[in-house]
This record gives C-alpha cells, sequence and structure tokens, in this order.
C-alpha cells in the first residue's frame, strides 16, 4: 500500500487527500513547537512525501529538521514541494513560463527561491501555485463577512488556480514522475481582483463592493504585497507533459461551482 506523508496538512494538501482512494495510507505532520513534528513511525513505510510548509527568514524548517533522513530514502517514488508563482516577481503583466527568469520581489519570495533549489537538489517536484481559492476559500466568503474590497490596480492582474485542479495536477506527476521538473499551476484567465470579486457578488445577488483605489485601500503589509506583482503565468507545461484539463479554466467557471455546491 502507498503510503503518503503530508507536511503541512492545510487546505491545498487536503484537497488531495480527499482525491486519494482506499489503496492509501496518509500520514501527517503536527506543528511543534521547532518545527513539524513526524508522526509515529516516521519516515517507515514512506512512498511519496508532500511538503505544504513554506521557508522564512531562518530557511526551510523541514530541510532544516529533517533533510538527512529525507535525502537518505533513495527509493522514494514521489517527493512534492508546494510552492509559489511569486518567484517570478512582476513582469508588468507579461506571461512567465517554468524556464523564465527568477526575480523574487520580496523576502518572502527569495525565501522560497532558495528552497525550491534545495528541495530539487533532494530530486522534489516543484509546483509553483497561482493564488488557491476553493469551496471556504473565495471571494464568497469575503462577501458575506463584509469584508470584500473590489481594488482598482489598473491593469494589474493575478493567475488563480483552484484547490481541486491542484490535485489533479499532483495525481498527474504522482502517476508520472519526473524528479527535479516544475510546473507552473494556474488556471487559463489571469484577470483582475475587481473582476473577481465583481462576479462573486452577481453569483450571490448582491451589489459588488464599490472599487476602491489600490492606494487608498488600507490593505495590511501582507494584502499589499500581493499587488507588487503584475504577470500572467503560463500553464502549458502541465497540459503538455501531464495532459491536464482543468476542472475550472478561469475563476468564472471556479466561482460558479463553488455557487452551485451552496458554498
Amino acid at each position: 500500500m502507498p503510503r503518503l506523508l503530508v507536511v503541512g496538512l492545510g487546505y491545498t494538501a487536503r484537497a488531495l487527500v480527499r482525491r486519494l482512494g482506499p489503496d492509501w495510507e496518509i500520514a501527517h505532520t503536527t506543528r511543534g513547537a521547532g518545527g513539524p513534528e513526524l508522526p509515529a513511525g516516521g519516515f517507515d513505510g514512506v512512498t511519496h512525501i508532500l511538503i505544504s510548509i513554506p521557508p522564512d527568514d531562518a530557511g526551510d524548517p523541514v530541510l532544516n529538521r529533517y533533510r538527512p533522513e529525507i535525502a537518505a530514502l533513495k527509493e522514494l517514488p514521489w517527493l512534492g514541494y508546494l510552492s509559489t508563482t511569486g518567484v517570478y516577481g512582476t513582469r508588468d503583466g507579461s506571461w512567465v513560463d517554468e524556464t523564465s527568469e527568477l526575480r523574487p520581489s520580496s523576502p518572502r519570495a527569495a525565501w522560497r527561491v532558495a528552497a525550491e533549489k534545495e528541495w530539487q537538489a533532494l530530486g522534489a517536484h516543484v509546483f509553483r501555485l497561482a493564488g488557491i481559492y476553493g469551496p471556504g476559500r473565495s471571494a464568497f466568503d469575503a462577501l458575506r463577512a463584509g469584508t470584500a474590497k473590489r481594488i482598482d490596480a489598473g491593469s494589474q492582474v493575478f493567475s488563480r488556480i483552484h484547490a481541486d485542479d491542484i490535485a489533479s495536477v499532483l495525481l498527474a506527476s504522482i502517476a508520472k514522475p519526473r524528479p527535479g521538473a516544475v510546473y507552473n499551476v494556474c488556471d487559463d484567465e489571469p484577470a483582475a481582483q475587481a473582476d473577481l470579486v465583481a462576479y462573486a457578488a452577481l453569483l450571490l445577488g448582491v451589489e459588488p463592493p464599490p472599487l476602491v483605489l489600490l492606494a487608498e485601500a488600507k490593505l495590511s503589509p501582507m494584502a499589499a504585497s500581493f499587488y507588487a506583482d503584475n504577470k500572467r503565468v503560463s500553464n502549458a507545461l502541465i497540459r503538455q507533459e501531464l495532459g491536464i484539463i482543468l476542472a475550472y479554466p478561469n475563476y468564472r467557471a471556479g466561482l460558479a461551482a463553488i455557487s452551485a455546491a451552496g458554498g
């Protein structure tokens, strides 16, 4: 029986776990004072590992603690690392693909670049995820909570990906491993944040929030940092190499599905 160890069982990793059938055994870490804590048995019997914990200014917490043990798993069929398209930085709206130069524009993105290199050296598959959304994590939730904003950021666009489509990419990679591979994981249609919020409001049957200029939006430093980059991310490689057909090729399809399911 294949045994998947999930290091960081968050929103995205749970989407994958839900798609794995009864033929899989799942183990996951817990959060400890010194970083991720392995379950009983540690790496014993592990055949696949998914890393879903971000680095910080001290480096990658998983590598800092378990690098020797992971490196010793010589017959590991698949090792996956969830990264971010933030490693590309800004391109003034131009397209990037997996061969594009990495130009991180924030400390967090620079930490990701460093972590990617270390994980690739161990044979990991690197998945650069765009903005993640799905049931319980979408513009609907912010609209219902009264916290949604429509930001007028000029010509800026974001790439996004539904959590279920991330799971499809991970499953396809598990079925067709290529150690050291890098994949952009995003939908077909980069779009403005304001357009997405307006469409979600339409589906909910509520008035969309008024447009607010980015300079006047009073965003938190974390939220504002996402507006530092403006790029369009290509998903051609996951289509060509992994045969991916996205269930939600744009935000309209993804939001409509969430709405239809009552989310």
